[in-house]
């Protein structure tokens, strides 16, 4: 026996050594990577020397005396911080990660393919200006500079992810970048989604008003009444089929419904200001990871210094300021997609409907390869409407007929984009008048562009706003016969269509991607919008001041009041209120009565500390389940959000809408006061079981935490712990400090979904201007730089955005310096 044990002491204690030289050298890989900001680096591909200054918070400040060389030095930085997070960008738009991750990311790649974003990325690169082309030659070579340096000094291959995936990496080319911005088109895209929803949820409703009721329209004049589904697609069945897209598949680029885009921003005019200046805050919002798609950055170009947020891998500051011009951009919701049905002939699958007869398929086929696994071929399909869809994407297939396909029509699939060029003409734009001149070159994804100079102040909507024919069947709404020709769209509307509001007399402009505009079709802009709550907030916050200071616009950035809270819980709640008989401790009654009490006093803020508004969500969510679920059956799981004007509608029985309050398939006859009763106790069992706490004892935060979360690693058992960046934080869904829930799972509230970049601009003090990011610099788990700014972020502080270089070199944590070679 004493044998024994002695061999397990001598085994446990070698597994004890085995694990800590595994852990070593581990950390000795992957720390070998990490980049030493503090040195001289001899490259090619230079005409001059470039200096970058890191500041203390791990912002470049790229100085050097040509564009040229400036965007080399930004393309070497964002390969020395964010490699492995360009490389997985580059192979999604690529259609490649199947090469490296095997069969769980095919239906990624087989949709990418089906797009040709790649291809059409490459065909843009010629359409770009002179200027353009030259700072994307540039930006490739400063990141292939860094990837020749890490080859030849062995720098452990550039970031820790290169060792646990064994992926080749690619020279980067000019291509790339402009197949970065079509990729976040598709991010940023939603009314191909909104399209299939209203065609499923119109299949299963027979009733016009409830389908009004359900997908609402935001308030404003009104629209003339649509056809239903069935009508236009006849064998579309009326039911409620379960979906069975792609969105489980691993890396899906494709946001779930009602994550495609939000943000926030508005600017004030000097008249308004209390410094004399103009005034600008902006936050885009897109899913949170970690690292965040933003890199803050600065560039000396010819035209002045810029400084801003960046997305690694595009050579611009997508956000930010120059030294005369403030700009930032919010999802303009314009309805840049449409669907076609498309009739296969029945004599010859691979010909298809047009208005002049029967037309071949454009073809080509594809081969996917895969990691561990038989390549796949594609054969991709185009018709004069655009590429075919498969139908196990987007749900398509429970809403095309049999002898049917379906097509998509959108902007961004375009081989002549030059929205390239519409960015890097922004940076160098003096002015507003020239700033709005240069975004005519935009494509797509189409956003508010809110744009400021030392006096005057603008938001115009730019990119493609395709154009339509008056006698559209389902006006863009609907999937609608390709083969009809009033469907197909017309080429593009002129750039001077695009609304725009230049020196408002008001003093004020802003956006939270609400309704922008109501003109009638087919000059309308979108029939779906991001926002109908957030704007009510904001204007009472906008107008309730004279005049705005930075900090003013900082506190309306960071609010966290719900006016959806406000409107919703006096209806919900107007005959549950202080009623009901006495309750004894521990009973549902009792609890129910306490949930109200707490409620009642409740002011609607949606603060992280609070019980409140985890009560609040909890009993909305229960509702609107309520409310559709015996209606929508299995379709109702789509409907993972809560829907404020639905509601509304409801409770306030706008043309017959209490009709959901009723359970159809119960012989009793349910009120609306009865179902928000029952949905009050089915969120409080809820919150029982799942936080298991007295209800004064809940925290908001606990259920509402930020999920920056790697997108490769951050399920890997024990590393996750490392990569993944969570925090408590405040706001909701209709918050303008928005952090938008999950909608589904076992934690339907966590925040996955908000301002990943925060910026205010004070042109009457411009060094005093600030941003901030949710995460940090680097993408190296391992650097120290890689969550420093989320604790910022997360409470609400920002970091100095100046461009005077001495700030930046005060206590700077390195200073580069490439020579050329």
């Amino acid at each position: 026996m004493r044998h024994i044990f002695r061999w397990l002491v001598r085994l446990t204690s070698a597994a004890i050594v085995l694990a800590v030289a595994a852990t070593g050298l581990a950390y000795y890989l992957a720390s070998h990577s990490l980049p030493d900001y503090t040195r001289s680096v001899a490259v090619e591909g230079l005409t001059a020397d470039v200096e970058i200054v890191r500041d203390n918070s791990n912002v470049p400040h790229i100085f050097t005396r040509s564009d040229r060389d400036a965007f080399f030095g930004l393309g070497y930085v964002h390969a020395q911080d964010r490699l492995w997070q360009m490389m997985l960008l580059r192979r999604t738009a690529q259609g490649q990660l199947s090469e490296i991750f095997g069969t769980r990311t095919v239906e990624t790649d087989t949709l990418l393919r089906r797009l040709d974003i790649y291809n059409l990325a490459r065909a843009s690169v010629e359409a770009q200006d002179a200027r353009t082309r030259d700072a994307l030659e540039a930006y490739a070579a400063g990141v292939n500079a860094r990837i020749d340096e890490i080859n030849r000094r062995s720098l452990g291959r550039g970031a820790p992810e290169f060792f646990l995936f064994d992926a080749a990496l690619a020279p980067w080319q000019p291509a790339d970048s402009i197949a970065l911005i079509k990729l976040m088109a598709l991010q940023l895209s939603g009314h191909l989604s909104e399209e299939v929803l209203r065609a499923r949820t119109s299949l299963a409703l027979e009733d016009a008003d409830r389908l009004a009721d359900i997908l609402p329209d935001v308030p404003g004049e009104g629209i003339a009444a649509l056809p239903d589904y069935a009508s236009l697609a006849p064998g579309a069945r009326r039911h409620a089929m379960a979906g069975g897209d792609g969105s489980g598949d691993f890396l899906w680029p494709v946001p779930a419904r009602g994550l495609a885009g939000a943000s926030n921003a508005w600017a004030a005019a000097p008249d308004r200001s209390a410094g004399g200046g103009t005034l600008l805050a902006g936050d885009p919002h897109l899913g949170f990871t970690a690292p965040s798609i933003w890199y803050l950055a600065r560039m000396q170009l010819s035209s002045g210094g810029v400084i801003g947020g960046t997305i690694p891998g595009i050579p611009a500051i997508m956000v930010g300021r120059s030294e005369t011009l403030g700009w930032s951009i919010t999802s303009s919701y314009l309805d840049d997609q449409d669907l076609h049905l498309e009739e296969l002939n029945p004599d010859n699958p691979q010909e298809y409907r047009t208005p002049d007869g029967w037309k071949a398929f454009r073809t080509r086929r594809s081969i996917v390869k895969i990691n561990d696994a038989a390549p796949i071929t594609l054969t991709l399909r185009w018709t004069e409407n655009g590429p075919v869809l498969p139908g196990s994407s987007f749900d398509l297939g429970t809403i095309t007929p049999e002898g049917h396909v379906m097509s998509l029509s959108w902007t961004a699939l375009s081989s002549s984009d030059t929205s390239m060029s519409a960015a890097i003409a922004l940076m160098h734009a003096p002015d507003v008048d020239a700033a709005l001149e240069a975004s005519e070159l935009y494509i797509a994804p189409s956003q508010n562009l809110t744009v400021i100079d030392d006096g005057r102040i603008a938001m115009k909507v730019i990119g493609a706003m395709p154009a339509r024919d008056p006698r559209h069947q389902s006006r863009g709404r609907l999937p609608a016969p390709g083969w009809i020709a009033e469907n197909r769209w017309q080429g593009r509307l002129p750039y001077a269509d695009n609304p725009e509001f230049v020196a408002p007399e008001g003093g004020i402009v802003g956006n939270t991607n609400n309704k922008v505009i109501d003109r009638p079709f087919p000059n309308h802009m979108s029939y779906a919008w991001g926002d109908s709550q957030r704007i009510m907030r904001w204007q009472a916050m906008m107008q309730g001041r004279a005049v705005h200071t930075r900090d003013s616009f900082i506190e309306a950035q960071l609010d966290t009041v719900s006016p959806a809270a406000r409107t919703l819980l006096p209806l919900i709640g107007a005959d549950l209120w202080f009623t009901g008989e006495a309750a004894p401790e521990g009973t549902p009654e009792r609890r129910r009565q306490r949930a109200l009490e707490l409620l009642a006093d409740w002011n609607g803020e949606m603060n992280e500390h609070l019980p409140e508004p985890l009560i609040y969500a909890a009993w909305l969510r229960a509702l609107q389940d309520r409310l559709i679920r015996d209606d929508l059956g299995p379709l109702a799981g789509e409907f993972d959000h809560v829907e404020p004007l639905f509601i509304e509608r409801v409770f306030r029985d706008v043309d017959g809408a209490a009709a959901w309050c009723d359970v159809r398939q119960s012989a009793a006859e349910e009120t609306c006061t009865d179902t928000a009763r029952q949905a009050l106790d089915d969120a409080l069992v809820w919150i029982d079981e799942t936080f298991g706490t007295a209800l004064e004892s809940l925290r908001w935060g606990d259920a509402h935490e930020a999920t920056h979360d790697h997108p490769v690693l951050g399920e890997v058992p024990l590393l996750r712990y490392f990569v993944n960046i969570r925090q408590s934080t405040s706001g909701g869904d209709f918050t303008l400090q928005r952090g938008r829930t999950a909608g589904r799972g076992p934690q339907p509230f966590l925040n996955v979904h908000g301002a990943g970049y925060r910026g205010v601009y004070d042109f009457g003090d411009p060094d005093s201007s600030v941003f901030i990011i949710s995460t940090g610099q680097s993408g190296h788990f391992l650097s120290r730089h890689y969550d420093d700014l989320g604790q910022l972020w997360r409470r609400g502080e920002y970091i100095p955005m100046s461009l005077d270089p001495e700030l930046a070199r005060a206590a700077s944590v390195g200073v580069t310096r490439l020579t050329a070679e």
